[in-house]
């Protein structure tokens, strides 16, 4: 992602169906405030869009558990622990497997890392969307979770021990 992509990027956090469970911005310059950072800061969480066909599609970021501060992951204290939130751009794309396989590529991407030992993700335990897609990206489920923005459901993939993500790729 670049600045460019902060007004797309503002487009797609205000949609329907993405702020129902994202954090929206209401205007542009609160994206500016709250993104451009994120691309200038390896601590923070890292920004991707995801393309198909070299057109976006989706955002998805990681971010080092241990060093998110703000009350997420107080009890973690692996420094290989990557979070992740995604979610698809077209309200008319959901439900077709294409967010289950931009997880699983990702996951293939953070694992490339080799100091990466887990991923983990939090959906709130009524987003029934999210969390198939997770499952079928082969997270399991942990069990529910309170974290700064309310209840979630913790679910993790763990890299495996063949050194390959495991998502079935």
């Amino acid at each position: 992602m670049t600045e460019a992509d902060i007004p797309t990027l503002a487009d797609w956090l205000n949609r329907p169906h993405v702020s129902e469970w994202w954090d929206s911005c209401s205007n542009l310059a609160e994206v500016r405030v709250k993104y451009l950072p994120r691309m200038a800061d390896s601590s923070a969480a890292v920004p991707y869009f995801a393309c198909s066909d070299d057109v976006p599609i989706g955002y998805i970021q990681s971010y080092v558990a241990v060093a998110a501060g703000d009350g997420w992951w107080p009890d973690e204290h692996d420094p290989g622990v990557r979070g992740i939130d995604q979610f698809l751009a077209d309200e008319h794309r959901l439900g077709r497997g294409l967010g289950t396989e931009m997880v699983r590529q990702f996951v293939e991407f953070l694992f490339e890392d080799p100091t990466v030992t887990r991923i983990q993700a939090d959906p709130s335990p009524s987003n029934v969307r999210a969390i198939r897609c997770y499952k079928k990206a082969g997270f399991r489920t942990v069990g529910p979770i309170t974290t700064p923005d309310g209840a979630a459901l913790l679910m993790v993939i763990e890299r495996p021990s063949n050194g390959r993500s495991g998502t079935g790729r």
